[in-house]
């Protein structure tokens, strides 16, 4: 398998996972008859094998994509309860007042997906009795659920939640239910099956983990780190806390808690060297089969036992390929080189996962490997060990800096220096005790481990104090990554080359990268996909304000950090000149500690209470009151709600005091409410406030206690945008609301079926975009 055959395959299964609808079964056909053709007549003109190679590829993911497709929920049961049988697919990952785990069905009522995702919570109240018992890992039970199709938020340049699960073959999300008359019964605790088996022996490691370093509900006091040891040992990263994983980020030592390649490698030859060490000093052993020979196959063994326990990850199985090659090419007597190992790495992952080509991790995996292959192979090298991993370092920093800033919008300069010590530290030391704590019950193994990922965390977060230790990047454009990925090339190049000199010039556009912003008197509206909230981002020339920052939704996880920074780091923005929180209901205010952590913010306003955590974050809070108004860039901005020391007297809630405002441009104007209750309105209409706008942002987000006829009537808005959570408790919009716009004559958009909507006001017009318009891919929920 060469490298331009395997290019052909990523290509063509890249191709196929750009598409926003999939051809049918008759045009796959047609399809790959042509690659047939193209295959056979590439054995005399070599292009067209590749050709054929990049349509076999578009119609394996193509037809894989079908096949999924039809395995997801009927829409007809959602929100239906649902008797099924099946087994604990996974292990078992806590999350807040309950558990969250892959179910493998059995047998349900049709239209139910053969893999799907649930939560478990702890029962409440009358239920209390009912708690939630211990899940094992490979059992068997019988479950009473409600299921819903896979949907996730979808926002510019934001992570596709529903792209994710489709490549992991979940067809629908959900809970279970308990109730009297439908009691979760675990009909066996061990399900027959070499993969159950697989699975309860990491849940088994993981519980020993756990208890030898004291944690309980997921943390640890005493050994803050526990999570890292677990993840190296059995590849579960999810009991990581973020600001674990924001050290991780800023010292690029992500790489290092996952079971990367390196890991994967150091136990093959760990393995292969000890079992060769005594093999050779057996003269029995010795005589019946070469001692290189028993050491390549027991690295193999170990390396796939490794793999195993760790849950078969795409950087593992394409370790376990090349290490399988290169092995069974020793053990031939013919040498197989490095980028042929490579090529068939990638001829084999690619059909067991055809979307692994959405997967970041697939491109930093097989990347990071063909950085090195090619600095190799340009001549950058050295003879003293040290200058060659000085210089592997600066090949893979460089190399895979263009996918980096590409995929996450984020690279660490620091990630040289402290690689340098920590490859040696976790993959020699760390990761050893680690897995030989899984062979031998000693606490004093993980004791020793969590001590040296201690010091070492403690060196890496000192060294990544300075902000500019992370380097954060608009997303850029294909060009510029393409001409990134050029200008990396030539800097490995080697020493010789002239060209050498397009480096810098080839990457400074990736690096510098500014998306355009509004001209002066234009503006751009862009209300957020966060579910049931409410974030919405205001730009200006050169202006940035955001109202509201969507909910919390859980102890460690809210729309801001999830969300919010995400996108206006992708959009260029460094800095906000207001954050304005509209009142203390947490699906508004949940995400601003994490903005206000991570994003300077010159200004704030809200009408939150003096006892709020917002202002204990920022002392400098101003009241929000109606008669403010301010200019920016040729743009209006004007507060209309609450009325001048409401705030300070407070209200009988906190929607009654929802800050409003109205942003009005020469070529139209937006109106964003908050959760303005009727009562509220009312006031601003009686008062004559200017209410008039092109775009409505819903009250209470289209709530039966907003959305009056006199304020209707009084906006008259032609845009009307419900911010909204797919199939919400709350059934908003109500659907009197809805029809009350409707008769109205305005067009009414949904964040959960439009994603972020957007609205460039400029004097060409009024442009609208909607994320799931213009991002939409064939695995994407249909309204």
């Amino acid at each position: 398998m060469s490298i331009r055959l395997a290019s052909s395959l990523v290509a063509g299964a890249f191709l196929a996972s750009r598409l926003e609808r999939l051809p049918d079964l008759p045009e796959l056909g047609a399809l790959a008859v042509l690659a047939l053709v193209c295959v056979l007549a590439g054995r005399r003109w070599r292009a067209l094998s590749c050709v054929g190679a990049l349509l076999a590829s578009f119609c394996w993911a193509a037809g894989w994509g079908l096949t999924q497709l039809d395995r997801r929920l009927d829409s007809v049961l959602e929100g239906r309860d649902l008797d099924i049988v099946g087994v604990v697919a996974g292990l078992p990952v806590r999350i807040e007042r309950g558990l969250r785990f892959d179910f493998e069905v059995e047998r349900a009522p049709p239209g139910v997906p053969a893999r799907i995702v649930l939560n478990w919570y702890g029962a409440r109240g009358e239920q209390a009795s009912l708690a939630r018992p211990a899940l094992p890992a490979g059992s068997r039970w019988q479950l009473r659920v409600r299921l819903k199709r896979p949907h996730g938020n979808m926002n510019p340049h934001g992570f596709d939640y529903e792209g994710w699960l489709f490549a992991r073959g979940i067809g629908a999300t959900g809970h279970v239910r308990i109730s009297g008359d439908a009691v979760p019964r675990m009909l066996e605790a061990e399900a027959a099956g070499v993969g159950y088996a697989v699975q309860r022996a990491r849940q088994a490691v993981r519980e020993r983990f756990e208890r030898a370093l004291g944690v309980v509900d997921g943390v640890s006091v005493t050994h803050p780190w526990a999570g890292v040891l677990i993840a190296l040992a059995i590849g579960d990263q999810r009991a990581i806390p973020p600001a674990q994983w924001d050290l991780f980020e800023r010292a690029g030592l992500t790489h290092l808690v996952s079971i990367s390649g390196l890991h994967v490698t150091m136990v093959a030859a760990l393995a292969g060297w000890l079992c060769a060490a005594v093999w050779r000093r057996v003269p029995l052993l010795a005589l019946r089969c070469p001692a290189q020979r028993a050491g390549v196959l027991t690295g193999l063994l170990a390396a796939t036992a490794y793999c195993a326990l760790a849950g078969f990850g795409i950087p593992a199985q394409r370790t376990l390929i090349m290490l399988a090659t290169a092995g069974l090419a020793l053990l031939a007597g013919r040498f197989s080189s490095p980028s042929r190992a490579l090529a068939l790495a990638v001829a084999v992952v690619l059909p067991l996962h055809p979307l692994a080509v959405i997967d970041a991790g697939f491109w930093l995996s097989f990347g990071a490997v063909a950085v090195l292959f090619y600095a190799a192979a340009s001549g950058v090298g050295a003879r003293h060990p040290l200058r060659r991993w000085l210089q592997a370092q600066a090949a893979i920093t460089v190399g895979l800096a263009p996918l980096t800033l590409a995929l996450f919008g984020r690279m660490s300069l620091l990630a040289p220096l402290v690689n340098l010590f920590a490859i040696p530290l976790v993959s020699g030391l760390i990761t050893p005790l680690a897995l030989l704590a899984v062979l031998l019950p000693v606490d004093l193994l993980l004791i020793c481990a969590h001590a040296l990922t201690s010091v070492l965390m403690s060196i890496a977060a000192t060294l990544t104090t300075p902000d500019w230790a992370l380097w954060h990047g608009a997303a850029p454009p294909p060009w510029a990554v393409l001409a990134g990925v050029a200008g990396a090339a030539c800097a490995l190049a080697p020493a010789g080359w002239s060209g050498r000199v397009l480096a810098l010039p080839l990457m400074l556009p990736l690096l510098l990268f500014a998306p355009p912003r509004p001209l002066a008197g234009n503006m751009t509206v862009t209300v957020l996909d966060v579910g049931q909230g409410l974030a919405v981002h205001v730009q200006t020339a050169a202006h940035d304000l955001v109202f509201d920052t969507g909910p919390r939704y859980g102890a460690e996880a809210d729309a801001g950090e999830r969300l919010l920074l995400p996108y206006l780091r992708a959009s260029g923005v460094r800095r906000l000149d207001l954050l304005l929180v509209s009142h203390a209901d947490s699906d508004h205010s949940g995400g601003a500690a994490s903005l206000l952590d991570g994003m300077p913010v010159e200004r704030v306003l809200s009408s939150v209470p003096a006892h709020d955590g917002l202002r204990l974050l920022r002392p400098d809070t101003e009241d929000c009151a109606a008669g403010q108004r301010w200019v920016a860039d040729g743009v209006l901005f004007e507060l209309l709600h609450p009325p001048p020391g409401a705030v300070r007297r407070g209200a009988r809630s906190s929607n009654a005091l929802s800050c409003v405002l109205r942003v009005q441009s020469v070529h139209g104007g937006a109106l964003i409410t908050g959760d303005l209750l009727a009562d509220g309105e009312s006031e601003l209409v009686a008062a004559g406030a200017p209410l008039a706008a092109y775009l409505l942002v819903s009250p209470h987000h289209g709530s039966r206690t907003s959305s009056t006829q006199v304020f209707v009537d009084a906006v008259a808005a032609r845009e009307v945008v419900h911010a909204v959570g797919y199939r919400n408790r709350f059934n908003h919009p109500h659907p009197a609301v809805a029809a009350r716009y409707e008769a109205s004559g305005a067009t009414q958009r949904r964040s959960d079926h439009d994603g972020a909507v957007r609205y460039r006001f400029t004097a060409a017009g009024i442009a609208i975009e909607r994320s799931r318009e213009q991002d939409a891919r064939y695995w994407h929920n249909r309204f």
